[in-house]
């Protein structure tokens, strides 16, 4: 248990770096690494996924409300297109908890993987789409914001991989996007860790130190860092090289999704 405290503290500070500084949620390095540390120990392995998904989303709530603060005060938020976007995405991320209710660990594993190899794809190789049209109507928003939820929700990220390219895409400066996309992690982060503490209310009540699929004393821990380290990433995102940082990023993806395939 105190290594475990120790891993959980380690990995909140770097995830909430990662939120800051490219407007992910950490979930892509929490998920694999809650999950390695769960399955050491003496958890059930049908259920190792499902927590790791679940408690990763938990502590996106409180990285996002530190990188939400960092980039407010520097006027970078669209609130507006976070209006339009967040419909969706709440009912999304809803529904991506109990569709992940249905999967097996072993299927949650396999598409994180995969999804994990799709994002250092589009990072390493800088895939961002050409600014090439203004932000479509209410309803395609709707329709955008709950893919994204519930891709976010079944993988336990905070949606930064894909809210951005299409922020983008809209015509919205990428860092802009960033913090846009930043605030669109805490409804993603609210609805699918709800989904998921009532998802698994009933599967791991016998689990010690458990409530639904969230891990309590690694929510503690990857939380606490992850808040104390968001506002670090955010002023660095200001002056670091966006690329050079995305495609080291993109490196450690490759090793995680293969590591998680494999």
């Amino acid at each position: 248990m105190p290594f475990d405290l120790v891993v959980f503290v380690l990995l909140g500070a770097f995830a909430g770096v990662l939120a800051g500084l490219l407007g992910v949620g950490g979930g892509l390095v929490i998920v694999p690494i809650l999950a390695w540390v769960f399955a050491a120990g003496d958890m059930p392995a049908a259920s190792v996924m499902h927590i790791a998904i679940g408690t990763s989303l938990a502590t996106i709530v409180f990285t996002s409300l530190s990188s939400i603060r960092a980039h407010h005060r520097r006027g970078a938020v669209r609130w507006d297109l976070f209006r339009v976007l967040v419909p969706g995405i709440l009912l999304g991320a809803l529904l991506g908890a109990f569709l992940a209710d249905l999967l097996p660990s072993d299927g949650l594993r396999k598409i994180f993987g995969i999804f994990a190899l799709a994002v250092a794809a589009q990072m390493g190789l800088n895939l961002i789409p050409e600014s090439r049209r203004g932000m479509p109507g209410r309803l395609f928003n709707g329709a955008v914001g709950g893919g994204i939820g519930l891709i976010s929700a079944v993988v336990g990220v905070g949606g930064g991989t894909m809210t951005v390219p299409y922020l983008v895409w809209c015509n919205v400066a990428v860092r802009q996007a960033i913090a846009t996309s930043a605030a669109c992690g805490l409804p993603i982060a609210v609805a699918g860790s709800l989904g998921f503490l009532i998802a698994g209310w009933q599967e791991t009540r016998e689990m010690p130190a458990v409530v639904g699929y969230l891990h309590l004393p690694a929510l503690l821990g990857v939380s606490l860092a992850s808040v104390a380290t968001a506002p670090l990433g955010a002023a660095l995102a200001h002056r670091l090289p966006g690329v050079l940082l995305k495609r080291v990023f993109a490196l450690l993806l490759v090793l995680l999704g293969i590591r998680m395939l494999w």
